[in-house]
């Protein structure tokens, strides 16, 4: 019976109707355009922090590998430092004349004259001794 009433009721055509439908109208439009609005603004907040994401991953894994690299360089540089201590070291032992003399006695078997050099054999590692 609700409903029946309702539909044989006839709008009013005054000014206070047309304007208030005018201002529903317009307050829907407002409404439309505000969710629309604020759609665009969460999908570009939405793509700029998956850039933003992906950028700060992939500069991470950048990282991870250039101090990856920085610590090979690192243990390189150690050897290196270490091969040019013994260098520096061999080249002052090479400037003494008896550290010369006594080179050349043992890996060239030079001699002075009535020297007579006897070459005995470095002792085995046991593990050789017991495989014969």
């Amino acid at each position: 019976m609700g409903e029946k009433a309702k539909r044989n009721i006839a709008p009013m055509q005054n000014a206070y109707m047309t304007q208030h439908h005018v201002k529903e109208k317009v307050l829907a439009k407002r409404k439309k355009l505000l969710f629309r609005r604020l759609a665009i603004f969460f999908l570009l907040m939405i793509t700029i922090s998956y850039m933003l994401i992906s950028t700060l991953i992939s500069r991470n894994d950048l990282l991870s590998e250039k101090k990856m690299e920085k610590e090979k360089l690192e243990k390189t540089i150690a050897q290196l430092d270490k091969k040019h201590a013994l260098l520096k070291d061999e080249i002052v032992k090479l400037n003494d004349d008896e550290y010369i003399a006594k080179l050349a006695r043992s890996e060239y078997f030079l001699s002075e004259d009535g020297e007579i050099i006897f070459n005995i054999p470095k002792p085995k590692d046991k593990e050789e001794d017991e495989s014969y």
